[in-house]
């Protein structure tokens, strides 16, 4: 929700969240490490004043400190969390000690607790994600695609390896993520015509993660969809530091795509 224009400051968290509220969205997300717990806190009696549902993407920057990012989720009765890990370690079978104790913790809450996939974190790309799904078959995933895409210098049309490769990450999946990336940046402009066959193939790679998901939960479980375009610097800008396209039309924009795709399937 940040503008980070040069000079002009920021809204306060509360101005957004009203912002949001006015839209079609459900809910928002915040995206603490633990020194922001306390911040994150004030903001409760408007998420409920508002009738907005929580999401947290939490980064815990070392093993203990999960925990009390999960307690504080907890008390701001978030729908879900989502885990940005700040501990890398540089194997699969050494993750799996950080991974399953992480698991075994997220078991004393009632909420999902989900891994997401992100660079510079512990699931930081494609090919060690997947060692680490083979070796933990509980473990289930918040897909953001963007960052493998560009992690992996992705083609398209897809190979068939490669799009079976994703198809492996979208089956462990329990939530996504909404940013269109292409193989050499991490957040474009959805109405450039240079842009269109990347927005196309992640408007395909939801329409298989919704379908995969319903196949496997039952009509009263809830698929959360979290659309998420960050400020600069993800998104790109000028040389005076402007956005090259408008980020909250656009999050509009793939709102009312997912709610019609969805709309589809179920109507199927």
């Amino acid at each position: 929700m940040e503008n980070r224009i040069p000079g002009q400051p920021e809204q306060p968290a509360e101005a957004y969240l009203e912002r949001i509220s006015k839209t079609k969205f459900d809910g928002a997300c915040l995206d603490p490490n633990t020194s922001e717990i306390e911040d994150c806190l004030k903001l409760k009696p408007q998420f409920e004043e508002l009738d907005l549902k929580c999401m947290i993407n939490a980064f815990p920057h070392d093993f203990d400190a999960l925990e009390p990012l999960l307690e504080m989720a907890a008390e701001l009765n978030a729908t879900q969390v989502n885990i940005i890990g700040g501990v890398m370690p540089l194997t699969a079978h050494e993750a799996l000690p950080l991974i399953q104790g992480w698991l075994n913790i997220a078991d004393g809450f009632s909420f999902p607790v989900l891994f997401e996939t992100h660079r510079n974190s512990t699931l930081n790309d494609l090919f060690f994600t997947l060692e680490v799904l083979k070796m933990v078959p509980d473990l289930r995933l918040c897909a953001d695609l963007s960052h493998f895409v560009l992690d992996r210098e992705l083609q398209i049309p897809l190979s068939t390896a490669d799009a079976n490769l994703f198809s492996q990450i979208i089956e462990r999946s329990d939530s996504f993520q909404g940013r269109v990336s292409s193989n050499q940046q991490i957040q474009i402009a959805l109405g450039f015509s240079q842009n269109k066959p990347w927005v196309e193939q992640f408007l395909s790679w939801w329409r298989e993660g919704f379908e995969t998901w319903s196949s496997r939960n039952s009509e009263e479980a809830t698929l959360r969809f979290l659309v998420e375009l960050g400020p600069p610097p993800y998104a790109i800008t000028d040389a005076m530091q402007r956005e090259l396209s408008d980020r909250w039309a656009e999050s509009i924009l793939i709102s009312e795509w997912i709610r019609a795709t969805w709309s589809e399937l179920m109507n199927e």
